[in-house]
């Protein structure tokens, strides 16, 4: 059992030096960042969305930046699609495809942000809720894995971790909803750090 310990720990640190040496997933970190501080200061939305352990990080990125992260600061308007009876409603009446571009349609607006998670890049939920946003004219930030899928080339910021395994895609998406919220929290309230 040990073993597994340290092949897993080894194999997420080998996920995390290759995500961190590829200077594209640095520079879209903060082309990302710019436009996250960017929707705030305009006084809009972010809404953020994803699937089973991806709704989870989806509820974190937004209540960290509703509540706070390092500091106490103000609040940022910051939503999880992830009402049970939002989901049910629309996933009895319209199909579970539909649960997050139901709620992106009925609440997202021009200038707005949509943070889509989906580690396979391909859920077909996570894809008609990009298409909503973006006929709402909102930027999308989309956290992927396994070389993107359909959403890469959907989204504008595709921060894409290159591996195969879910948990490993998972455990490098935290770490960056972390770098976000701390990217946003620099832009905005520099006098934190």
């Amino acid at each position: 059992m040990v073993d597994h310990f340290v092949v897993s720990l080894a194999e997420a640190q080998t996920v995390l030096q290759e995500f961190s040496r590829n200077k594209a997933n640095i520079a879209l970190l903060n082309s990302a960042c710019d436009c996250l501080a960017d929707t705030v200061k305009c006084h809009r939305r972010i809404y953020s969305c994803g699937n089973g352990g991806s709704i989870c990080d989806s509820m974190h990125f937004a209540e960290e930046l509703t509540g706070r992260f390092k500091k106490d600061r103000e609040p940022i308007a910051a939503v999880s699609i992830s009402d049970p009876a939002h989901i049910s409603c629309v996933a009895n009446d319209f199909g579970y495809e539909f649960i997050f571009s139901r709620y992106v349609e009925a609440w997202g607006n021009k200038g707005d942000l949509l943070l889509a998670i989906s580690t396979s890049g391909n859920s077909p939920n996570i894809i008609n809720a990009t298409l909503a946003a973006k006929k709402k004219d909102m930027k999308v930030v989309g956290l992927l894995g396994k070389g993107g899928g359909k959403l890469k080339e959907m989204v504008d910021f595709p921060i894409i971790v290159e591996s195969n395994s879910t948990a490993r895609i998972q455990e490098i998406h935290i770490k960056v909803i972390h770098m976000l919220i701390e990217g946003i929290e620099r832009k905005l309230f520099p006098d934190h750090y």
